[in-house]
C-alpha cells in the first residue's frame, strides 16, 4: 500500500512533469491564438479532419504529401501560403523550383479542396496557409503520430519566393548535418528540432534520383550493404525514374523507425544518414529511437515552431478566396464570375 506521503510525492512529481513538458510548447507569436477561429469558424478544424480522414484512408501516401507542402511553404519566406501559388500569380512560382517538382500535385488539390469546404461553411475567413498548417497537423494524427494544437491567425502571402531562394532555404537530401544545422539555426531551429523535423520522413516515399549519388559510381560507405542491395534492385541506374519507401520498416506509420534505420545506417538521403555519423546529433538520434514519447514531445515543439516563421498577420497578407492565386481586384470582373460560377456548379 502507498503511504499518504509517496502519494503526494508522485502527484508532486507527475504534476511538474506535465508544467515542464507545457512549458516547452512555444507560445502563438503576436498576432497567431490558439482558439483564432473560435467565433468565426468553430467548425474549421472538424471539417479538415473529418475531409483528410476520407483522403488519406483512401491514399495513405497523401499524409506525407500534405505534411512536405507545409515544411516547403515555411521554409522559404515563412508559413504564407506562398508555395500554393501557380503561374497566374505571374511566374515562375515555387512550384516550378528544382526542389518542389516532386511535391505531389494531388496534395495542391486536396488543399483547395478543403479550403472550399471551410469557405463554404464559415464564409471567406480562413487563409490558406492555415488550412495547410492544419493539414499538415492531421496527415501526421492519421498516419499514428501525437495530436497537438496549431497556432492560427496566418495570412496568405501575395508573392512567391525566387528559385534561388527556394534552392537557399530548403534543405537538400545530399546535404551533411552541418548543413542542415546551420540552414536551420538561421530559423531558429536549434539540433533537437532539427533532428525531430527530419522525423517525418518516417512516412512517404523518395524519387531514386535523391540519394542515387549515394550508390552511384561507389557506394556510400555509411549505408548498410544489404540496404544498399536492395536499393539498387529498385533503382538500377543513377537516374531511375522510381520511387522507394523513406522508412523500410514502418512506411506509413508515423512513428519513431526512422531512427532506428539510421542506427542501422538504412537512412535514405545523406541528411538523414549523416545526422547519425555526426557526432553532434547522434546521442538525440539513438534518444529518439529508444524513445517514442519524446520524439514525439519534441516533434511537436519543432512543428509548432516552424510553423510561426515569419508569418503574415492583421493587415499583412490577404485569405485567398482559391489557393493557386492571388485575389483579384474587387471591381466587376467577368473572368472571376464565369470562375465562382464554374465552382458553385461543380459542387453539386
Amino acid at each position: 500500500m502507498v503511504s499518504t506521503t509517496s502519494s503526494f510525492l508522485l502527484l508532486v512529481l507527475v504534476s511538474s512533469s506535465f508544467f515542464v513538458i507545457e512549458a516547452q510548447i512555444p507560445a502563438p507569436v503576436k498576432g497567431l491564438s490558439w482558439k483564432f477561429y473560435e467565433s468565426s469558424c468553430p467548425q474549421l478544424e472538424s471539417i479538415i479532419r473529418k475531409r483528410l480522414q476520407k483522403q488519406i484512408k483512401d491514399d495513405v501516401g497523401q499524409a506525407a504529401g500534405l505534411l512536405r507542402l507545409h515544411f516547403h511553404d515555411c521554409f522559404v519566406q515563412g508559413c504564407d501560403g506562398s508555395v500554393l501559388l501557380d503561374g497566374s500569380a505571374g511566374g515562375p512560382s515555387e512550384q516550378t523550383a528544382i526542389p518542389n517538382l516532386t511535391l505531389r500535385k494531388r496534395s495542391f488539390k486536396i488543399i483547395d479542396d478543403l479550403r472550399k469546404r471551410v469557405h463554404d461553411a464559415c464564409g471567406k475567413v480562413v487563409s490558406c496557409s492555415d488550412i495547410t498548417a492544419i493539414a499538415a497537423r492531421d496527415s501526421v494524427v492519421l498516419t499514428g503520430g501525437p495530436n497537438y494544437n496549431v497556432p492560427l491567425g496566418r495570412k496568405d502571402g501575395l508573392n512567391f519566393a525566387t528559385e534561388q531562394a527556394t534552392l537557399d532555404n530548403l534543405v537538400a537530401p545530399f546535404a551533411n548535418t552541418t548543413v542542415v544545422l546551420s540552414r536551420l539555426a538561421t530559423k531558429g531551429l536549434d539540433a533537437t528540432d532539427a533532428v525531430a523535423l527530419s522525423g517525418a520522413h518516417t512516412i512517404g516515399i523518395s524519387h531514386c534520383t535523391s540519394f542515387t549519388d549515394r550508390l552511384f559510381p561507389n557506394q556510400d560507405p555509411t549505408m548498410d550493404q544489404t540496404f544498399a542491395n536492395n536499393l539498387k534492385t529498385s533503382c538500377p541506374t543513377a537516374n531511375s525514374n522510381n520511387t522507394v519507401d523513406m522508412d523500410i520498416r514502418t512506411p506509413n506509420l508515423f512513428d519513431n523507425k526512422y531512427y532506428v534505420d539510421l542506427m542501422n545506417r538504412q537512412g535514405l538521403f545523406t541528411s538523414d544518414q549523416d545526422l547519425f555519423t555526426d557526432t553532434r546529433t547522434r546521442g538525440i538520434v539513438e534518444s529518439f529511437a529508444k524513445n517514442q514519447s519524446l520524439f514525439f514531445d519534441k516533434f511537436v515543439i519543432g512543428m509548432i515552431k516552424m510553423g510561426q516563421m515569419n508569418v503574415l498577420t492583421g493587415g499583412n497578407g490577404e485569405i485567398r478566396t482559391k489557393c493557386d492565386r492571388r485575389n483579384k481586384n474587387k471591381k466587376f470582373d467577368i473572368a472571376t464570375v464565369v470562375e465562382e460560377l464554374e465552382e458553385t456548379f461543380s459542387a453539386f
